[in-house]
């Protein structure tokens, strides 16, 4: 199952690595989008995320890992299209496609690595699972920084789209299933013991949204960041997490999940606070970097939600949960891209107030533990 995991997780990460590091130029440069456009364009891609829901019911009809699989190849077929249609509506369209392939796998990938590795293992499978993607992202990157030089956005996208394409096909062709596993419930299930757990995917979600949409864009409008610059920082990004996740998925098991996320909020505030207010370009790309990082924390609430489960309930708990994380990704971008045209600040003085909830709901995890436990 990890290297299934793995050769699945490489294939996504070349696919939408290179839709990431190049849809904000190709978007301002090619398309003549502002930022309500990319506003629109992002909160439609998380709708497919708010259905990830009904991952439960398709897999009814077809296991966990070939849902998996097929998921990486719809991603390879979105990002490879997007080059092919600079407008709006084709933005939206290939968007949509690709953001159906990757959250599924993503719902896939999480309950799979949450069945298969006990409490102790998975933090550290997330860890090794993410350094790699990391490690695909550098070279993702390198490609980009050299490739745009003599390729233009069509063939790039095409390019790493097949790449998806082709890991999902080998996915289809293997089985990597135990069947000494509890079985999975197939229905949606809601409850009440998990609210601290539904309460901070939705915050991370909320606020992930700010990062996602808007601080590329304030690079490239702001600060006219160069595609090759883009590159660069994502580079720089993901040769810090190739060493850093190993060592999160570590602190989560020696230090427990509160305080690693106590320490992602804190520092989320802060990053906010820069983005709002710097001036200078090398501090924006700084307060990027460190904002991608911490975002790695978050597995602790992946982590946390394993301990306080019912074996039975991983494959909806996921599912429900990044049905959760963008509830507020469907209409926060497109709230955030009107607030933006005001006043660039109040979307991420609106971040920061997010993160402080976050980091006064995650104090409470201690709570949530012992009463699970005492009540077995």
């Amino acid at each position: 199952m990890y290297i299934f995991l793995l050769v699945l997780m490489v294939g996504t990460g070349v696919a939408f690595q290179g839709w990431r590091t190049l849809l904000n130029n190709f978007a301002v440069d090619v398309a003549g989008l502002d930022g309500l456009g990319m506003g629109i364009a992002n909160s439609i891609r998380e709708v497919p995320g708010f259905l990830a829901m009904l991952a439960i019911y398709v897999i009814l009809i077809i296991r966990e890992h070939r849902l998996a699989a097929l998921s990486v190849i719809i991603t390879g077929v979105g990002v490879g299209l997007t080059g092919l249609f600079p407008s709006l509506t084709g933005i939206i369209c290939t968007t949509l496609l690709m953001s159906f392939g990757f959250h599924y796998f993503e719902t896939m990938n999480q309950s799979l690595t949450l069945q298969y590795f006990n409490h102790t293992e998975a933090p550290l499978v997330m860890g090794r699972l993410r350094s790699i993607g990391a490690l695909t992202n550098i070279t993702v990157g390198g490609f980009i920084y050299f490739l745009a030089k003599t390729l233009g956005y069509t063939e790039m996208f095409a390019l790493f789209g097949a790449v998806a394409v082709c890991a999902g096909l080998w996915g289809m062709t293997r089985d990597p299933s135990r069947e000494d596993l509890p079985l999975q419930h197939k229905k949606m299930v809601l409850k009440k013991k998990y609210w601290l757990f539904y309460a901070l995917t939705l915050m991370s979600g909320a606020r992930r949204q700010i990062f996602v949409a808007f601080a590329v864009f304030l690079l490239v409008e702001k600060f006219d960041y160069s595609i090759q610059q883009i590159t660069i920082l994502f580079v720089c990004n993901n040769v810090i997490n190739y060493f850093a996740n190993p060592l999160i998925g570590k602190a989560v098991n020696r230090f427990g999940e509160r305080a690693v996320l106590s320490v992602e909020y804190s520092t989320l505030i802060l990053v906010f606070l820069g983005y709002a207010y710097t001036d200078s370009p090398l501090l924006a790309g700084a307060f990027y970097v460190v904002d991608n990082v911490v975002f790695n924390f978050s597995m602790g609430i992946k982590t946390f939600y394993q301990k306080i489960a019912d074996s039975k309930d991983i494959a909806s708990g996921m599912a429900v949960g990044f049905t959760i994380n963008h509830i507020a990704a469907v209409f926060i971008p497109v709230m955030g891209g009107i607030a933006w045209i005001t006043n660039y600040r109040a979307v991420f003085l609106g971040a920061v107030v997010m993160s402080l909830v976050s980091l006064i709901l995650t104090q409470l995890i201690p709570d949530q533990l012992r009463k699970i436990r005492a009540t077995g």
